[in-house]
């Protein structure tokens, strides 16, 4: 008898302002780079995005009378039981957008307790790309999520661009995201591994 095997869920936080927006782009192909690492798996993956722009009052009004209205809440049950996070930001001051930060102050700190993620940001230059170590993987350590070791930041200059024989392409980037949090999901998905488990992921990720 050939069971079904139940898909892993894929939640995607997207804080882009505009439409569309480079944010939105850039979370749409790592959602896309890790379909694609996964698509052997023989277990199906269904993302759910939040866009935090749709979101904006919502959250607000919530700082105030301590209530979520039933978007927000639902999108905070969808992130809190996601398998794993795609978090994309703008950057903005040297920073996360505060529309990004407002929403994860909301997130309970053991929520994501062990949850695996893979974290972006977007900007116009590349001098905001430090903003990945200073700010986002400190957020997601403080709420005891695991985040994969490649984050990616998009400069304007990035899309499109050929890089140098130093640095590597965006889609280069990309790819090395998407392929260590799906190394991450794949003992979930049952995708025999040489060797414990545990060891072959931190292998695969740190190699």
């Amino acid at each position: 008898m050939t069971h079904t095997a139940e898909p892993l869920n894929l939640v995607v936080v997207s804080a882009g302002l505009s439409v569309p927006s480079s944010t939105r782009l850039l979370a749409d192909r790592l959602t896309e780079s890790v379909r694609r690492e996964l698509a052997g798996s023989g277990r199906p993956v269904e993302v759910r995005v939040v866009e935090l722009r749709d979101l904006a009052v919502p959250i607000a009004n919530n700082f105030v009378t301590g209530f979520p209205a039933p978007a927000l809440e639902e999108a905070i049950e969808a992130v809190t039981g996601a398998d794993a996070l795609i978090a994309v930001t703008p950057v903005f001051t040297a920073s996360y957008s505060g529309l990004f930060k407002s929403f994860f102050d909301l997130i309970e700190p053991d929520a994501l307790g062990g949850k695996p993620v893979l974290i972006a940001a977007t900007g116009g230059t590349a001098r905001h790309s430090l903003v990945l170590e200073h700010a986002l993987r400190p957020l997601f350590a403080y709420l005891r999520a695991v985040v994969v070791p490649t984050a990616v930041y998009a400069a304007s200059e990035d899309w499109g661009g050929t890089g140098d024989a130093l640095t590597a392409t965006l889609p280069d980037r990309i790819a090395r995201a998407g392929r260590e949090l799906a190394r991450v999901l794949a003992p979930a998905a049952g995708v025999p591994a040489q060797g414990a488990p545990e060891e072959a992921v931190a292998a695969d990720l740190f190699a």
